[in-house]
C-alpha cells in the first residue's frame, strides 16, 4: 500500500511539475503512445483493397480523414464496426470526410472482406504495422481498436480510444460534427 501511495504522490508531482513547465505528457493507451491532439497527424501510404498504389494520408488534403484502425478483417466485432461504418458513410461523405479502415491484414483479406460485408471505403494494409505504431495502435501482431479524426489540414483532432462497435460510428459523427462546427 506504501508503494501505490508513492507512485500516486509521485504521478501528481510529474504532472504538476509538467503543468508549471506548459508541456504536455504523451497520453498512453493499450497499443503505445497516441500523436498529440492538435498536431500534425502521422502521415501514411499503404496499399488498399482497391488495388490503385497506395492511399496516403495527404492524398486527402481539404477532406476531413476518420482513420480507424481494427485488429482483424472477418472478427465479429471488427465486421460490426465496418458495418457500422458503412451503414454511416452517406452522412460522412455529407460532411467531406472520408473512412479509412487499417490493420494488419493484407489487401487481399481487405478485397475480401469488402466484398463479403459490401464496404464502399478503403481499407488499408499495415501488414508490419508501421503506422498503426506511429498512432500509438500496435499490439505486437495487430493493430488496436482506435479511431483518429483528422482536419482537411492534416491535424489531428480527436481520438478514440475504448471503442465499442455497436455505437462507435455515431460518436464519431457526433465528435465530427462538434469540430467541424467549432471552425
Amino acid at each position: 500500500m506504501l508503494r501505490r501511495d508513492l507512485l500516486k504522490s509521485l504521478m501528481i508531482s510529474v504532472l504538476a511539475i509538467s503543468a508549471s513547465l506548459n508541456f504536455a505528457i504523451p497520453a498512453f493507451a493499450l497499443g503505445g503512445v497516441l500523436p498529440s491532439i492538435d498536431q500534425p497527424a502521422p502521415e501514411f501510404a499503404l496499399p488498399s483493397n482497391e488495388g490503385e498504389g497506395t492511399v496516403s494520408l495527404s492524398g486527402y488534403r481539404g477532406k476531413w480523414v476518420v482513420a480507424y484502425f481494427y485488429p482483424a478483417d472477418f472478427t465479429p466485432g471488427c465486421t460490426l464496426e465496418a458495418r457500422k461504418f458503412q451503414e454511416d458513410l452517406p452522412k460522412y461523405l455529407d460532411r467531406n470526410a472520408q473512412v479509412l479502415g487499417i490493420s494488419a491484414d493484407d489487401v487481399n483479406s481487405h478485397a475480401d472482406f469488402c466484398d463479403s460485408e459490401g464496404l464502399k471505403f478503403p481499407l488499408l494494409a499495415d501488414a508490419k504495422g508501421k503506422i498503426s505504431k506511429a498512432y500509438g495502435s500496435w499490439m505486437g501482431v495487430r493493430s488496436a481498436r482506435h479511431t483518429f479524426i483528422i482536419d482537411p489540414q492534416g491535424t489531428l483532432r480527436a481520438t478514440f480510444t475504448g471503442v465499442n462497435p455497436i455505437v462507435h460510428s455515431r460518436e464519431v459523427l457526433a465528435k465530427l460534427d462538434e469540430l467541424q462546427k467549432a471552425g
